[in-house]
């Protein structure tokens, strides 16, 4: 251990790794410990975190309100670029790291931290996306990841461990021998895994793991009515939303205010478009996902994830770019989704390529304004209407009905398909010579 280090920022969420990491981190370094939890819209996980920590032995525990900067600065642009990990990957987990990492390094800057640390495992991908954001933001601060060290493996070869550590120490978790799964909330989703989740043939949505869904019920139990949601876009952002309720969703939210009114939508800010989509997709059964992933780190894992808002969100914003985007530029933007995603999944949120990528993706949101109607039913997101000031279709063009060649001449054809075939032509005329 380093004898300078006399000051240790950690990432602390309450649960089970870092409310022992906590403790482990003040007796193994005799260091002071400062807390570090960043709100990233948990909700009710950071009920009594203050004095949780304060009881584990922190010296202080600083809760950094980052939901706005999470909505509008990560998820957003997110959003925008369409990005989705291996074609089911919402990446909830993966975006909300680097605005964690952001929080913390300015956080350990101002308390004049020496060391920051997390609880994230050597076997997974958020010690990547912690340190690579740190080494971005504050390439000479020393980082601690105990799960990197031998002596705090050997004190706890698994959760088992950990549990009755935590018992011991009268840490209350929601973790338990039998059901041992871990779970990672924020504004955009929900996150379970390890345990019995492991066996990637258990099925996790079956009727003895009901109560472990947090955001939304199972198809199962929505309601047998649809509900529709009406979203405004203005350059690829959803600015407003309308739909049949919305003072009382916004009453029993209590913490999303009005940024006024539009056309009958009622306009909020990217947090509250969250928060509102998060209640309608939950209770239409939306966003529930379990796959089997490739981890940065070289292995396979299975994780269960809820991202009901997340879901509706991407669904509108890709009928909105139907309507509105080039084709090209959609083919070329889509072309980058892969490695858009693949650079918030491995932790590259602050390199220099993904950067650049988010430039051509701002480009192409332009013209992405207007208006999209969806249905929600029975964990379906169904498509009920688009329409745009800025629309590229034309119905004079599309339409199969006569009277338009005006627009549209379908003797033109001719020459387009016979100029595409050329070359299959010739591929074709050299086969038979051979």
């Amino acid at each position: 251990m380093s004898d300078n280090i006399k000051k240790i920022l950690v990432a602390y969420s309450g649960g089970l790794d870092t409310s022992v990491l906590l403790t482990w981190l003040k007796d193994t370094y005799q260091a002071d410990v400062i807390a570090y939890c960043a709100d990233v819209g948990q909700q009710e996980e950071l009920d009594g975190l203050e004095e949780k920590a304060l009881k584990t032995g922190a010296s202080k525990c600083i809760i950094g309100d980052l939901k706005d900067t999470f909505a509008a600065d990560y998820i957003f642009p997110m959003i925008q670029a369409g990005a989705i990990y291996e074609g089911q990957y919402l990446l909830g987990t993966s975006i909300a790291r680097p605005c964690i990492s952001e929080g913390m390094v300015r956080a350990a800057i101002e308390h004049g931290a020496d060391a920051i640390a997390h609880g994230a495992t050597g076997k997974g991908n958020d010690q990547v996306r912690f340190e690579l954001s740190a080494a971005s933001l504050a390439p000479g601060i020393e980082i601690i990841a105990p799960w990197r060290q031998k002596r705090f493996r050997e004190q706890f070869p698994g959760r088992a461990e950990m549990i009755a550590y935590a018992a011991e120490h009268n840490i209350p978790v929601q973790a338990s021998i039998k059901k041992s799964y871990s779970m990672d909330r924020n504004l955009l989703h929900i996150s379970f895994e390890s345990g019995v989740l492991e066996d990637p043939w258990y099925d996790a949505s079956g009727e003895d793991d009901r109560d472990m869904y947090v955001l939304s019920v199972s198809p199962e139990e929505a309601p047998d009515k649809a509900e529709y949601v009406q979203l405004l876009f203005e350059k690829g952002n959803c600015i407003g939303l309308q739909v049949e309720g919305i003072d009382a969703i916004l009453a029993q939210l209590g913490d999303v205010t009005k940024q006024g009114q539009k056309d009958g939508y009622t306009l909020l800010n990217p947090y509250g478009v969250m928060r509102v989509l998060n209640l309608l997709g939950g209770r239409n059964g939306i966003g529930r996902i379990d796959m089997v992933e490739n981890r940065f780190v070289g292995m396979k894992s299975r994780g269960v994830y809820e991202t009901p808002g997340g879901s509706i969100l991407l669904a509108g914003h890709r009928q909105m770019e139907s309507l509105t985007m080039d084709r090209e530029v959609m083919h070329l933007r889509d072309s980058l989704i892969p490695k858009y995603a693949q650079l918030v999944y491995n932790g590259f949120w602050f390199a220099p390529e993904r950067e650049a990528l988010q430039s051509l993706v701002t480009e192409s949101q332009q013209y992405v304004s207007g208006e999209v109607r969806l249905k929600l039913y029975k964990g379906n997101i169904i498509t009920a209407g688009r329409r745009s000031p800025n629309s590229l279709y034309n119905e004079a063009v599309a339409t199969m009905e006569g009277g338009a060649e005006h627009a549209y001449n379908q003797d033109d054809a001719t020459g387009f398909i016979r100029l595409n075939a050329l070359r299959l032509k010739t591929q074709a005329r050299r086969r038979e010579k051979n």
